[in-house]
């Protein structure tokens, strides 16, 4: 797809023709971001499709995917670069044997033979008709010193390398940042990108989702899951679930071959839904109260259906 051509209706339906459905407020988030050439931090709770629509796009601009995945201690060299120091040892030891000059040898070792490109580097250095697309995913994970050293590549695009000099980007990479709140993200961060919060889908949404992930699914099925969903998000679990998991439990019910939904059947597959102990029995006890009224869902889904 050529960037110049694009407007904010041809991204959603680009988006949603691979199977990703977002509403209007976000397509304009994403086409800014192209046209601007600005990095956009996505901002929801975990499982409502943040990452995914860095995937998406890669594939609808017909491009490379770097993803960067933060975690605690993530350091410059591990998202930029790394020396490659076997080889580098293999060369001198083979140097040694030769007894060629030392000084010519070390300053090979050090240029970009010898290099092990991270995903940050990688994404700058890049080449092709279009540019990468470049996730760093979950940076409320990463420590605030790799916050503010992130700052600095999003500014300029560029890396210096005391060894061999500064690599600048030829094209800027589309660059997306998500983030699950689980800690604030410096406002230095927030001002260089544009920003857009991920919220849960209403059910008509859901419901679209899961529709177009498995058109193969019977309409009623598709319906309670996306009313049973609705309800516990309103609820007082530990994690609350989001699309992924409704994909996840679409997926398991239609393996199952199952055609409704019953508490046995809700029982048996809660797995796929609640991933922690606490909020499995509290599932259960919320059956068994008939504060989780699965007739009751029902008859929304239905009413939805009118």
């Amino acid at each position: 797809m050529n960037p110049k051509k694009l407007t904010i209706e041809k991204v959603q339906e680009a988006l949603r023709k691979e199977k990703y459905i977002c509403d209007r407020a976000l397509a304009t988030v994403v086409y800014l971001s192209i046209a601007m050439g600005k990095p956009v931090l996505l901002e929801g709770e975990a499982g409502v499709g943040k990452t995914e629509v860095a995937k998406v796009l890669a594939e609808v601009m017909e491009t490379k995917l770097i993803r960067l995945q933060c975690y605690e201690g993530l350091d410059a060299n591990t998202a930029l670069y790394e020396w490659n120091y076997p080889k580098q040892m293999l060369r001198i030891k083979l140097e040694e044997v030769r007894r060629g000059d030392r000084d010519a040898v070390e300053t090979e070792i050090f240029s970009e033979e010898y290099l092990v490109k991270r995903p940050l580097l990688e994404a700058i250095q890049t080449d092709g008709s279009t540019p990468p697309v470049l996730l760093i995913d979950e940076i409320d994970r990463a420590d605030m010193e790799f916050e503010a050293f992130l700052l600095e590549v999003l500014s300029d695009f560029q890396i210096t390398i005391p060894e061999i000099g500064t690599i600048r980007a030829k094209q800027r990479p589309y660059v997306f940042l998500t983030s699950n709140r689980t800690r604030e993200i410096h406002d230095a961060l927030k001002r260089r990108c544009l920003y857009h919060w991920i919220d849960y889908p209403t059910f008509d949404k859901e419901y679209e989702i899961v529709m177009t992930r498995f058109p193969h699914i019977r309409e009623q099925l598709a319906r309670h899951i996306c009313a049973f969903m609705q309800q516990v998000r309103q609820m007082n679990f530990y994690k609350r679930p989001g699309v992924a998991e409704t994909l996840d439990w679409a997926s398991a019910l239609l393996t199952l071959n199952r055609h409704e939904l019953d508490e046995k059947t809700v029982e048996e597959t809660m797995g796929c839904v609640f991933k922690y102990r606490e909020d499995l029995h509290h599932l259960q006890e919320e059956l068994v109260g008939k504060k989780l009224d699965l007739e009751h869902i029902m008859k929304e889904a239905a009413a939805h259906s009118a």
